[in-house]
């Protein structure tokens, strides 16, 4: 009897070989180091015999091992194969029970076992705590249970399998009937323990259906207790992807507001630190697009594991290891354990029908193990297919699929309608991750009959589910650790390819109704307000889904208004591209949808407009623009807020355009008309105000620019909050007018404080935080911190290319300042590069005319003079101040900036009395625009200083070099770098920075 037998440990073996199966390695590690603790050696054997192998002669290889055998008993450890309880038992009586000294077992399993399973006396090991259950494997096995010293239990050791890591959150249910990939699981697992600290970075890729997102969460479950940390972020969208991580902020402890960028910037500052833990796990289920989340991809001491189709991966400092289809005895167990009716050659024939495609075998066995249906008879269904033109799939798909759809979906109808009714109703959401409790929150009385039954009755709800889960056509979402209640709720995952072909057979009247219900329940999840960056991710979740619902075939006002919103989120947040194609399917659609003047139209060009204005398509936005702005004057009136919205964004078109004089003009009459309909502390009003200072920075009237944009702020800060994106916004603005006054240290005091907050609330890589940042480098350049504002250029460049493209003007304006930067202090050549593209994007995107085209020429120009091509430099500058004058007058700025510039060349090329001429003339004007004591004038001053040695007039060159170096002092400080440079005779030159628009 089990109570009588010796124990294990009485006979002195100080060696115990571990058999497990592969889905209880957590128990594994965990028992094999309390252990070792204990001086004993441990040998791991996982469990997995052939099947062809009797059962008998798998448990008798064990006895040739050393020592003891512990077994970890679970339902895994007996169902591999599979086996019948009679196989084991039989197995258990012949091998076992004549050698009970050889072994010993541990239960970590509640379910019924064996019954034979009592020769090996397992100790209970379920429901207690970590020391209880190392007490009862010590007593089971013999070996003292007294405690450890402190030296002897050093080290952190895996954790107790039954306790969670400290913070997990995201992870799908276990698949209690996950088979195989053993290989694929160590190589994953063994890839990531290599990898050194920063770059431990797996990703699982192959087809779609192979099993990849089984694959990573059965990894969480196997390996995760080795973790502190494990959170599991569906990364098929950027945005999404943003928000999820985002999520991980409070399950840290992170002390942040709630912004999401804000909690963004800290979980991958906290993470890249390994604080508050060092052993983390990331998990990107979906991230098929490498190129939109790969800069997001935290680095650290922990490990970041990825699902995706796309092997692209590898150039992203990341191991692939690609999931293949099951192999075929992978696929027989799996077959088998879905459905035990069938037999090893029956499981074979089924699994060579369905090509090993782990998702279809889910599918299909699970039912036809409840059907009469044979295999035989299944089989010929699938090769008669079905018609074609009714279901087309993806080119990846598996024929097969679509035919084992068909019969699956009528075995659903036959059984639960109501689950083909869910089904179909999911497929007008985006594939991945369907939030279905946007639906269950709506009123029963907008639901049609059919759906308010299911979504009202929870037992018609639960049987729903649990048919679709139990054949693997959709899997309930995670939610335990969601932060934001107002965000919490179910959430199905149904996999594209079931997604694809779901919504492609179903009747007319089904797609009608169901599409309605979906469209109107998004329509009911619009916060409303998508100037306020703390509703963001409501939005990010949102927007993926307007495309499968087909809104824009709405006449519902609520869901246009829905479509108007998100456009406008998504050029708030930065998704230009992605806005654009929904701003331009939008007028189409709701040109033939409404007409060509419904009032509808008119206000989706405003919004489709300033997202082709932010990618800078200035000519095709003013043409849609003037369209709307000549309509609206002509039926409603010059006071009508619709028109003065128009006109507004005419008035930013022509400021794209270059012809700021117009724009001006507008600008001014727009402000008035608000100010006399809504009085100066409305928000449209400081918008026009703020548009308004932007034209006059433009014309160079910067400190006109600077009291408007004051005045702004200040309203802001108290009609909004402060740190509204339009508050922040005025910040930069304020503060640019700063810096272009020569007022440095105020300028970089405040756009350093704003920066910083632009990346708490909007995020590192939105647009405006970019803009917040560059304005900052300039900040730096010109008050001397150099070495600071070098990796601010760079990461600011960097971070848009990435998230922008190279042609976006916020990136090339980003450009120009990297140019200017590297001309004088970095790489010449790099310098030149840079300029080339510069120069030759504007030209492309705003025309030869353009000012800032003549400026960045001017710009180029230097960097030739720098690398010796002086005479090409010389011609090249005269012809930017030529067309500066041309373009912007010869009072403004920046042609007084290009004429200093070209003073300089004409020193060079040997014509020293005209560039005295010139840089004399140059200190008139800057002098009536800027005053006398601006760091262009002063700089002018200087540099005639120079022209007036090189005609030998040095008496006069002295006197106006001791008052402008007087004046440096006085204005700037004796030790800025410019009075520093001036001093040593450096002849100063000018920078062309294109302003935001």
């Amino acid at each position: 009897m089990p109570g009588t037998r010796k124990q294990v440990g009485a006979t002195g073996a100080q060696t115990v070989t571990i058999s497990f199966a592969g889905f209880n390695r957590a128990w594994a590690a965990w028992i094999g180091d309390r252990l070792e603790r204990r001086g004993v050696t441990v040998v791991q054997q996982r469990w997995d015999p052939p099947v062809e192998v009797p059962l008998e002669e798998s448990l008798r290889d064990l006895t040739l091992s050393r020592g003891s055998v512990l077994v970890i008993l679970s339902d895994w450890y007996f169902q591999l194969g599979p086996r019948s309880h009679d196989e084991w038992n039989r197995a258990l009586r012949e091998v076992v029970a004549p050698a009970p000294d050889r072994f010993a077992a541990v239960s970590v399993t509640t379910s019924a076992l064996p019954g034979a399973t009592s020769v090996l006396g397992a100790a209970d090991l379920t429901n207690v705590g970590a020391g209880e259950a190392e007490r009862r494997l010590l007593v089971r096995l013999g070996l003292p249970t007294d405690p450890l010293p402190d030296s002897a239990g050093a080290g952190q050791g895996p954790r107790y399998p039954a306790d969670t890591p400290e913070v997990w959150g995201g992870v799908p249910r276990r698949n209690t009937r996950f088979t195989g990939r053993e290989e694929l699981l160590s190589k994953a697992y063994q890839a990531l323990q290599d990898a050194g600290h920063g770059a431990g970075v797996v990703t699982l890729h192959g087809m779609s259906g192979v099993g990849k997102t089984q694959l990573a969460a059965e990894y969480v479950y196997r390996f995760g207790s080795e973790y502190d940390v494990v959170w599991w972020v569906p990364a098929d969208r950027r945005v999404l992807y943003r928000q999820k991580l985002a999520e991980l902020a409070p399950e840290l402890g992170l002390s942040t507001g709630a912004e999401y960028g804000e909690r963004l910037r800290a979980v991958r500052d906290a993470l890249r630190r390994g604080e508050p833990h060092s052993h983390w796990l990331l998990v990107l289920d979906g991230a098929d697009e490498p190129e939109h989340i790969w800069d997001l991809v935290p680095t650290g001491p922990g490990h970041v594991l990825i699902t995706s189709r796309n092997p692209e991966w590898s150039e992203h400092n990341s191991n692939l290891v690609e999931v293949p289809v099951y192999d075929r005895e992978e696929s027989v167990a799996f077959i088998r354990r879905r459905a035990p009716r069938l037999t090893p050659a029956e499981a074979d024939q089924l699994a060579e029908a369905l090509e090993d495609l782990p998702l279809l075998l889910a599918q299909t066995a699970g039912w036809l193990n409840d059907s009469d249906m044979s295999v035989e008879e299944y089989i010929e269904l699938l090769e008669g297919g079905i018609d074609q033109d009714v279901v087309k799939v993806s080119a990846d798909f598996p024929l097969a699929f679509q035919t084992a759809w068909s019969i699956l979906l009528n075995k659903l109808k036959d059984t639960v309608p109501e689950s083909v009714d869910l089904l179909r109703l999911c497929s007008f959401f985006a594939p991945g991750s369907i939030p279905v409790r946007l639906l269950k929150e709506m009123p029963p009385g907008e639901l049609p009959e059919q759906l308010s039954g299911l979504m009202n009755d929870p037992l018609l709800w639960n049987r729903a589910i649990g048919q679709l889960r139990q054949y693997s056509v959709v899997r309930l979402e995670s939610h335990e650790s969601v932060v934001d209640e107002a965000s919490s709720g179910e959430s199905l995952y149904m996999h594209r390819m079931v997604h694809q072909i779901v919504g492609k057979d179903m009747p007319e009247r089904d797609r009608r109704e169901f599409i309605d219900v979906v469209r109107r329940a998004l329509a009911a999840a619009d916060p409303g307000r998508p100037t306020d960056t703390r509703l963001w991710p409501a939005y990010a979740e949102i927007t993926p889904h307007l495309k499968w619902a087909d809104v824009l075939k709405s006449t519902d006002p609520a869901v246009q208004t829905l479509v108007l919103n998100c456009l406008r989120y998504m050029y708030l947040s930065g998704e230009y591209r992605a806005g654009i194609k929904l701003g331009a399917r939008a007028m189409k659609a709701w040109r033939e949808l409404l007409g060509q003047d419904h009032p509808r139209v008119w206000d989706l060009s405003y919004h489709y407009a300033n997202l082709l204005r932010a990618v800078g398509d200035y000519a095709g936005t003013e043409a849609i623009e003037r369209a709307a702005v000549d309509h609206l004057r002509a039926e409603r009136g010059a006071q009508d807020l619709e028109h003065l919205r128009a006109a507004g964004g005419l008035a930013a078109d022509l400021r794209g355009l270059g012809r700021y004089d117009e724009a001006l003009e507008m600008s001014g009459w727009i402000l008035a008309a608000y100010r006399e309909l809504l009085g100066d502390q409305d928000s449209r009003t400081l918008n026009a105000q703020n548009n308004l200072a932007i034209s006059l920075r433009l014309l160079g009237r910067y400190g006109e620019s600077l009291e408007l944009n004051r005045r702004t702020l200040e309203a802001r800060r108290q009609l909004l909050r402060p740190r509204h994106s339009w508050t922040l916004y005025s910040e930069i603005n304020y503060a640019t007018d700063l810096r272009l006054l020569g007022r440095y240290s105020e300028a970089e005091s405040l756009q350093s404080q704003s920066a910083r907050v632009h990346r708490l609330v909007m995020g590192h890589d939105n647009p405006q935080t970019l803009s917040a940042e560059h304005n900052l480098a300039l900040c730096q350049y010109r008050s001397g911190e150099r070495a600071r504002a070098a990796a601010l250029f760079t990461r600011v460049l960097e971070r848009s290319e990435r998230v922008l493209g190279e042609d976006d003007p916020l990136t090339m304006m980003f450009a120009a300042g990297q140019s200017c930067f590297a001309r004088e202090h970095a790489d010449i050549d790099q310098a030149r590069d840079i300029s080339e593209k510069v120069v030759r994007g504007y030209a492309g995107m705003l025309g030869e005319e353009h000012p800032y085209v003549a400026g960045t020429r001017a710009n180029h120009a230097l960097i030739l003079r720098n690398v010796g091509e002086r005479d090409h430099a010389y011609t090249l500058l005269e012809e930017a101040l030529a067309d500066m004058i041309r373009a912007v007058g010869e009072h403004h700025p920046w042609t007084l900036g290009c004429a200093i510039n070209a003073s300089a060349l004409r020193n060079l090329v040997g014509d020293p009395e005209s560039a005295a001429a010139l840089t004399e003339s140059i200190i008139a004007r800057a002098v009536e625009v800027l005053g006398r004591t601006h760091p262009l004038t002063l700089s002018a001053r200087i540099a005639h200083a120079a022209d007036l040695r090189g005609v030998r007039d040095r008496r006069r060159a002295e006197k106006v070099e001791s008052e402008a170096l007087d004046d440096l002092a006085a204005t700037l400080g004796a030790q800025h770098v410019h009075t520093v440079s001036a001093r040593s005779r450096n002849r100063p030159f000018w920078d062309f920075e294109p302003p935001i628009i």
